[in-house]
């Protein structure tokens, strides 16, 4: 929750996609629902694909990878997993831009610091 937090006021940050914040258009559903609202955080960077390639380089703490397993925190860039062209991307709804970030073990606190200096100064 913190994470989403925090990227939500980020200028940096185009858009958070978590059950957790108020915002999500799911939010009241999700507190029915569940009983925490999980540890993925999705969000978009204000910026293009060469962009968030440059963010997720720059994160210092988690793994960079497909998986979202593990007790660590690992990110990724979807558009860059696939062999979509860009357009076939954009057609199924996949923006450049999106990032998935899995919460690990990790202190919050450190994590919101390694997110603050990898969006510092993309563009």
């Amino acid at each position: 929750m913190h994470v989403a937090q925090f990227l939500e006021t980020h200028p940096a940050v185009r858009r958070v996609y978590y059950p957790g914040l108020s915002s999500h258009p799911d939010h009241e559903t999700a507190k029915k629902l569940m009983s925490g609202f999980g540890g993925v955080v999705s969000f978009e960077i204000d910026g293009d694909f060469e962009i968030t390639g440059r963010f997720i380089d720059r994160l210092k703490i988690p793994y960079i990878g497909p998986t979202l397993g593990g007790v660590e925190s690992i990110a990724q860039q979807p558009a860059a997993l696939f062999s979509l062209d860009r357009a076939e991307r954009q057609a199924a709804g996949l923006q450049d831009s999106l990032v998935r970030y899995a919460v690990g073990i990790e202190d919050p606190d450190d994590l919101i610091e390694d997110l603050k200096s990898a969006l510092e100064n993309l563009k």
